[in-house]
């Protein structure tokens, strides 16, 4: 069954991290979270019942976010996402749907307290 595009309301923007490094005087340049893209996709926060399974499992994951199918590894566990002024970190690798494999991934978000400050 293919994913609906109303299912993907929520907009939302993953960054990634880049190190400093120096410019050409020799001065350090900042290390800084920067804009990689922004995709539709389904913010689904667990239950209080996944919540309290997933605590007691000393796991953070606190929502799940589906997107549709990506081929190739561009969004990866080294990034995060923002939706709504909240910071999530991306907990899992995207895990592809059960039936056919190439319609939506589904990656395992924790965090989700921190405020986007810029």
């Amino acid at each position: 069954m293919a994913i609906k595009a109303g299912e993907l309301r929520h907009r939302v923007t993953v960054q990634s991290f880049v190190s400093g490094g120096r410019d050409d005087d020799g001065f350090d340049l900042p290390s800084e979270w920067i804009d990689y893209k922004k995709i539709w996709a389904k913010i689904t926060p667990l239950s209080t019942k996944d919540l309290l399974s997933a605590q007691s499992a000393d796991s953070e994951i606190t929502a799940r976010m589906k997107v549709r199918y990506r081929t190739g590894l561009d969004v990866d566990t080294t990034m995060r996402v923002i939706w709504k002024g909240r910071v999530f970190a991306i907990d899992s690798q995207g895990l592809d749907d059960s039936d056919t494999g190439v319609e939506y991934t589904t990656f395992n978000l924790g965090g989700g307290v921190e405020q986007f400050k810029g």
